[in-house]
């Protein structure tokens, strides 16, 4: 595999609005986890759509790896053209600094927002465009990644299509390492 789609919850969904949220470490944390073991297996992309939430933090994610010197790529590939438009300016100061440190940065469709059958081309190219995916998900929590889930087990139903996934109890036992982690520090 070496081009990894990667989605799941918007930071909405997860509760998280801060940027200090320390959630978004612990999930940070298990998708750099994720990013290593499949770069031992071949892994070159990262792929995300730049949606805010769990895709601009494994785009953060891959972005720190790179600087440590791992021998990983990021394209960011959004639905539309400037999906950050609405955003705080907050949240548009570290989309554009992930946007900086990817390697590869378009566009499905070359409009803004026009409707949602954008979103759905832009899952369709994502997946026609990448070698399996990666889904921080949890099957008990429905939310905004249930859709592209639910293509990517088709198309693996057709083809090879490897689907991992970081669920409640991966991002549980992240926290737990974490912690461990600071006790040790102190």
């Amino acid at each position: 595999m070496k081009s990894l789609l990667v989605t799941g919850y918007k930071a909405s969904e997860l509760g998280i609005f801060s940027l200090k949220h320390p959630g978004i470490g612990i999930i940070k944390k298990a998708l750099k986890s994720r990013f290593a073991a499949l770069l031992d297996e071949g892994l070159e992309w990262v792929i995300v759509s730049g949606q805010w939430g769990v895709e601009l933090w494994a785009a953060e994610a891959a972005i720190e790896m790179k600087s440590q010197g791992f021998e990983l790529k990021l394209a960011v590939i959004t639905p539309f053209l400037e999906q950050e438009e609405n955003w705080s300016e907050e949240k548009k100061a570290v989309y554009q600094q992930v946007l900086a440190g990817a390697d590869y940065v378009n566009s499905v469709t070359k409009s803004k927002y026009s409707g949602p059958w954008q979103f759905r081309a832009r899952d369709q190219f994502l997946l026609r465009n990448s070698d399996g995916l990666l889904l921080v998900y949890d099957d008990e929590n429905e939310g905004s990644p249930k859709f592209l889930r639910e293509e990517a087990l088709r198309l693996a139903d057709q083809e090879y299509y490897p689907i991992h996934s970081i669920n409640a109890y991966d991002l549980q036992s992240a926290a737990e390492e974490e912690t461990l982690l600071h006790q040790y520090d102190e």
